[in-house]
């Protein structure tokens, strides 16, 4: 199958009035199955009729939105490749991306992206046209651009394709019906945090199995709504919260930007979320901050439910003893006074939380599982199409990934990575054989990340393989998991562990400035700026009291013995986190070198 096949078999089989949803004017509008049918092919035949064909390349550097979704179906129809462009990427990154795909035509969605790709294109030969959503009030091409590359509103596309649809108003289906499963779909360029991205080749086969196989075991229907909140440049957006859910018939609404996602939760009420894990980290750090805000009774409430939700949680998971009488009557009467107004702020009609793209730390998964929210972690790799494991609604265990999902197998190799074989494995990396002869090995995917089956057959990663830590002692510590437990001290926004060929392990922090503010302030510390507050012993004990209550059951080698607080913050435009908001290790550990080489020195200026 293709996923042509499969965007026109939904629409045609499950069509609905709200298919998609998108807010403007301060309005939700819906476009019904027929609307998004028509527009698709209308900028399909556009695209033709520019000689966009079978292979060729259509960037899309644009942010998720209807447009994009719509683009992403009409190329596919013409069994051209689509390839994503996060708008944050920089416009270097951006020229490499565009230049090794050899994109032809570039799609942007503002006049910022627009300028981006334009003040490129003396450095791309291929491409031939720009196309922009929202086009300035003047629409011309930059002093930057070439004189021959088309720069025009992506409207022109509607229109131009409506009048070649006039003429021959089949020509768009029969396109879409030459498209083969083995054609290739979509080139998708990794987050480059070991090195230069690679442009991952998959095809409408290896897609369409795992929309397929990804969500086999959900109920999920056209009773369903979803609000789209990731980069639909990231691979899990696309094929779990596009691709997956127009198959199942689910009204698909696109939040208005990653800062409206808690008011859009609201508006929408959606019943399904995928999301990656600083999403839930947010809002875990969020109501425990309003927690701490209260007063001391409703303090006290707040602590008594979450530790209640906490041994909920775990009476939920699979292989675990039901729930006791009392423990029913508290999460009971802490459902009341609690959680249902957390589910409340998102929507009132969550089913489920899908997390993926990263580790979500045990606590944080518990707490909401526990709270009636429940979260199902996954794991994938672009490479894999990219849904490997998750965990089921009825088969839920915090801490783990869940079991592999149907036709795909997984191993542990002999160093304890995680292998595995399946229809969604890549075709390879574009242009490069021999990574691609690295990474697939007689038939088998080598992830790079370390992990192993659990005695229920979940998955469960410890960390990746280029990450783990060799301490001087040469012991192997994971960071992640430490990490992710700093992480949910209030005062933690960020922790990066550190302790490769070192004697001891350490981590740079990025305090959470508002609530650590907050607290000097409660206390009566004065301070004029982020550095005075940060020199203050009284913010060194505190994060030290903090970080050893958090360690206290980790092995000696695995605890943090010193630490340093960062002024700055972690950001992707800073480079220090990727598009999809992995921290870039090599980038922190590279400009901090002074920081970290200072927690490993004695008082006296010697190395430890």
């Amino acid at each position: 199958m293709t996923l042509v096949e499969l965007y026109r078999k939904a629409f045609a089989e499950r069509p609905r009035p709200d298919a998609f949803r998108y807010k403007a004017d301060g309005l939700w509008h819906d476009v019904s199955s027929g609307e998004a049918q028509d527009r698709i092919e209308r900028v399909a035949a556009a695209l033709a009729q520019m000689g966009v064909g079978p292979g060729d390349r259509v960037a899309i550097v644009a942010e998720t939105r209807l447009e994009w979704a719509l683009t992403d179906f009409a190329v596919l129809t013409l069994g051209a490749v689509v390839v994503p462009v996060y708008p944050t990427l920089t416009p270097a990154s951006s020229r490499h991306i565009l230049a090794d795909s050899q994109a032809k035509v570039a799609i942007v969605s503002t006049p910022a992206q627009l300028e981006k790709v334009a003040t490129l294109a003396p450095e791309l030969p291929a491409l031939t046209a720009i196309f922009v959503f929202d086009p300035p009030p003047a629409l011309s091409p930059t002093a930057h651009a070439r004189p021959d590359v088309a720069v025009r509103p992506w409207a022109d596309l509607l229109a131009a394709g409506a009048g070649a649809l006039s003429s021959d108003p089949s020509a768009m289906r029969r396109a879409g019906e030459a498209v083969r499963a083995e054609d290739l779909a979509t080139l998708i360029y990794t987050s480059g945090t070991t090195g230069p991205p690679k442009g991952v080749e998959l095809t409408h086969a290896n897609l369409c199995s795992n929309v397929h196989d990804a969500l086999l075991d959900f109920t999920i229907d056209g009773r369903d709504s979803c609000l789209a909140v990731l980069p639909l440049s990231h691979i899990f957006e696309r094929m779990a919260g596009h691709f997956t859910m127009v198959t199942r018939g689910v009204s698909i609404a696109y939040a208005e930007s990653v800062d409206s996602v808690a008011a859009n939760l609201g508006e929408v009420k959606p019943t399904i979320l995928f999301a990656v894990p600083r999403l839930f980290e947010k809002i875990y750090r969020r109501v425990l901050d309003t927690a701490m805000a209260g007063s001391p009774l409703k303090r006290a409430i707040f602590f008594r439910a979450r530790a209640v939700a906490f041994r909920w949680a775990r009476t939920q998971t699979v292989g675990a003893s039901p729930a006791g009488f009392v423990l029913r009557l508290q999460h009971a009467l802490y459902d009341r006074l609690v959680y249902h107004k957390l589910r409340t702020r998102v929507g009132g009609r969550i089913r489920f939380f899908v997390s993926g793209g990263a580790p979500l730390g045990a606590e944080i998964g518990e707490f909401f599982t526990g709270a009636g929210l429940p979260v199902l972690e996954g794991y994938g790799l672009t490479e894999t199409s990219p849904v490997i494991a998750v965990n089921r609604p009825d088969r839920n265990k915090p801490g783990t990934v869940g079991p592999p999902i149907a036709n795909v197998t997984v191993k542990i190799a002999a160093d304890g990575e995680i292998v595995v074989r399946s229809p969604g494995v890549m075709r390879g990396y574009h242009g490069l054989p021999e990574e691609t002869a690295k990474a697939i090995v007689d038939g088998w995917f080598h992830t790079g990340d370390i992990g192993h089956l659990d005695a229920h057959g979940h998955l469960v990663i410890t960390d990746r393989k280029k990450d783990l830590l060799v301490t001087a002692g040469g012991k192997n510590v994971a960071p992640q998991p430490i990490e992710n437990a700093l992480k949910t001290i209030p005062y933690v926004a960020e922790a990066v562990l550190i302790g490769d060929r070192r004697p001891y392990c350490t981590a740079l922090l990025v305090p959470n400035f508002d609530q650590l503010e907050a607290w000097a302030k409660f206390k009566g510390l004065a301070f004029a700026s982020r550095a005075e507050l940060l020199a203050k012993p009284e913010v060194k004990d505190l994060f030290e009291r903090r970080i050893a209550e958090t360690t206290k059951d980790l092995a000696r080698y695995e605890q943090v013995k010193r630490f340093a607080l960062l002024e700055g913050e972690f950001t992707v435009d800073g480079g220090e986190l990727t598009p999809t908001l992995k921290v870039r290790r090599k980038i922190v550990n590279e400009r901090y070198a002074d920081r970290i080489e200072e927690l490993y020195t004695d008082a006296g200026g010697n190395a430890s």
